[in-house]
C-alpha cells in the first residue's frame, strides 16, 4: 500500500474505531443501519399517511464534484491529501498530493463512461490525469484533477456536514455524466429493456434539449451488458422520451404529493435540467403543469405553506459548484434552501439531502465497491443529511459522520420506507437507505441559521442565466 492510500484509510480506521465505540456505548451494542436501534416508523396506512417523523424530504442536486475535491480535509471523514496517478513515462504509478484551489476552477473535466473506466483503471484509481479540460483546458488533466476546494470557501458546506450528516460513502449508481445521474435520482437506474435488463442508458444524448423536447432524431448512448463486459454503443440508444417506471409512479399511486424544481427556460421546454422531461408520463401528461415548477417557487411555496411531501430542487447554472462556471454562489445557495425549510414551520418535520450528481473529473481514492451490469457503481460524491433528528456523533455532540455505503438508490428507498410505496424493483432493492442517518430517539433539535455570504433574497432577485447546468 503507498503512502497517499496509507494515510486516507488511516484517518478512516480511526474515525471508524471511534464512531464503533461510541454507537456501542450510546446504543448498546446496536447495529449501524438501524438509527442507534430504532427503525424508521412506517406509513401506518399504506396508502399516503406520513411517517410520524418525517413528512417531507428534501433532495437538493448539485453538480460534479468528488468527495475528496470538497471534504479531503474534513476531520474524520474517510478523505486523502495524495493520490496515485500513472506515471507519464509509462513505469507504474507516482504519488501527488492534492492542492488545495479555489472554488472556481476554469477547466470542465471530462466525466463521461469511458473518463470513468480509465479513472477506474480496474481498481488502482489512478487514471485521472488522462480526463480532458475542454476547450479552455486543451489537453490531459494530470495533476490538474488533483485538488481539493479550500475549506474556507465551502464554508456554508462545512458548516452543515458539521452540525448534521456527512456521508463518505455516497456513490453515483453509474460511472457516467449528469443525464443519467439524474436520472438515477428519480428512478435509480436507467435501464431500457426490461425484464432482460441487459441495456441501460450511459451519458447524454446527441442533441438539446436533453428529453422529450429534443429534436426528432435524437439519440441516446448505451452500455449493453454481453454477458462477460459492457460495450459502449455511443448515440445508438433511443429517443430520450422514457416510458420506465420512476418516483412518480409510486408517489402517485398512493397519493403522496410530489414537485420538481428546476432553472426556468425561455421556451418553456425541459431543456437540460428537468429530469422529468425525459420521463413521457409526465412530459405528456398533466403533471408537467402541476409538478413542474421553477427553482424559486421553492421558496414560495415553503412561505405559503405548500411545500409537498417529496421535492427535487436543482439550481441554476451559477448555483451548481459545476467547474468552469465563474461563480461562487453554490454554498451559499444550499445554504438557502436549509436556512428556508428550517426557519419555516416545516422543519420539525423534514430531511433535507444534498447531493453531488457525479464526480466531474476530479480524483477520488476510494474505488466504488462492485461493479454492476449497468457501469456501476461509479464513484464517490459528497451527501449531507439535515434534519432534526440528523444522528449526532454521540449525545447533544453536533456532527456525524456515516461511513455506510450508499449510491441514490438508497435516497430512493429511504422515500419508499416512510410513506410505503412500495420499491421501483430498480437499484433501491440492493441499496442501504440512508435512514441511519437519523436518530428519532434524540428531542428534534432547534434549528441554528447557517451563515452564507449570498442571502435567500439574492437568489430571488436575481435573473436566471438561462445556462444548462451541465452539457455532460
Amino acid at each position: 500500500m503507498v503512502l497517499g492510500k496509507k494515510r486516507g484509510v488511516l484517518r478512516y480506521l480511526c474515525a471508524a474505531l471511534i464512531g464503533a465505540f461510541v454507537l456501542n456505548a450510546c446504543s448498546g451494542g446496536a447495529s449501524a443501519g438501524n438509527s442507534a436501534g430504532v427503525s424508521l416508523p412506517q406509513s401506518g396506512s399504506g396508502s399516503g399517511g406520513s411517517s410520524t417523523y418525517i413528512q417531507h424530504v428534501v433532495i437538493a442536486i448539485q453538480e460534479n464534484r468528488s468527495f475528496d475535491d470538497f471534504f479531503a480535509t474534513f476531520p474524520g471523514a474517510d478523505g486523502t491529501t495524495y493520490g496515485e496517478m500513472k506515471n507519464p513515462s509509462g513505469s507504474g504509478d507516482v504519488e501527488v498530493p492534492l492542492t488545495e484551489v479555489n472554488l472556481i476552477d476554469p477547466c470542465d473535466w471530462g466525466h463521461s463512461y469511458k473518463g470513468f473506466v480509465s479513472d477506474y483503471d480496474g481498481g488502482k484509481m489512478d487514471g485521472f490525469g488522462n480526463e480532458g479540460g475542454g476547450p479552455k483546458c486543451p489537453g490531459k488533466a494530470a495533476t490538474q484533477v488533483y485538488q481539493y476546494v479550500n475549506p474556507q470557501q465551502l464554508a456554508p458546506d462545512w458548516d452543515i456536514a458539521q452540525q448534521y450528516v456527512l456521508a463518505d460513502h455516497m456513490f453515483q449508481t453509474q460511472g457516467s455524466g449528469s443525464f443519467t445521474a439524474h436520472q438515477d435520482l428519480i428512478a435509480g437506474a436507467t435501464i431500457i429493456n426490461a425484464p432482460t435488463d441487459t441495456k441501460s442508458l450511459v451519458d447524454f444524448p446527441s442533441t438539446i434539449p436533453w428529453g422529450c423536447d429534443a429534436p426528432k432524431g435524437t439519440k441516446t448512448s448505451l452500455l449493453v451488458n454481453l454477458g462477460t463486459k459492457l460495450r459502449d454503443e455511443y448515440h445508438k440508444g433511443p429517443f430520450p422520451c422514457l416510458t420506465y417506471d420512476t418516483m412518480q409512479t409510486l408517489l402517485d399511486a398512493k397519493g403522496v404529493s410530489w414537485k420538481y424544481y428546476s432553472p426556468p427556460e425561455p421556451h418553456g421546454t425541459g431543456e437540460y435540467w428537468n429530469a422529468f422531461d425525459a420521463i413521457q408520463a409526465v412530459r405528456e401528461g398533466p403533471e408537467w403543469k402541476t409538478n413542474i415548477a421553477s427553482t424559486n417557487q421553492f421558496f414560495t411555496d415553503i412561505s405559503a405553506g405548500n411545500l409537498p411531501s417529496v421535492s427535487w430542487i436543482v439550481p441554476d447554472n451559477a448555483d451548481s459548484d459545476h467547474p468552469a462556471t465563474p461563480s461562487d454562489t453554490g454554498p451559499s445557495w444550499i445554504a438557502s434552501i436549509v436556512n428556508a425549510v428550517g426557519q419555516s414551520s416545516y422543519w420539525d418535520s423534514t430531511a433535507i439531502i444534498v447531493v453531488w450528481d457525479d464526480w466531474g473529473g476530479f480524483y477520488d481514492h476510494v474505488p466504488p465497491p462492485l461493479r454492476d451490469n449497468w457501469g456501476g457503481l461509479g464513484f464517490r460524491v459528497p451527501m449531507m443529511v439535515i434534519s432534526p433528528y440528523a444522528r449526532e456523533a454521540y449525545p447533544s455532540q453536533p456532527g456525524y459522520i456515516s461511513h455506510t455505503q450508499y449510491e441514490f438508490g438508497s435516497i430512493l428507498k429511504f422515500i419508499e420506507n416512510i410513506w410505503g410505496l412500495g420499491s421501483l424493483g430498480t437499484t433501491d432493492v440492493r441499496a442501504t437507505s440512508i435512514v441511519d442517518c437519523f436518530d428519532f430517539t434524540q428531542s428534534p433539535r432547534p434549528f441554528t441559521t447557517i451563515p452564507s455570504t449570498y442571502s435567500k433574497s439574492y437568489f430571488l432577485h436575481r435573473a436566471p442565466s438561462y445556462k444548462p447546468v451541465d452539457t455532460e
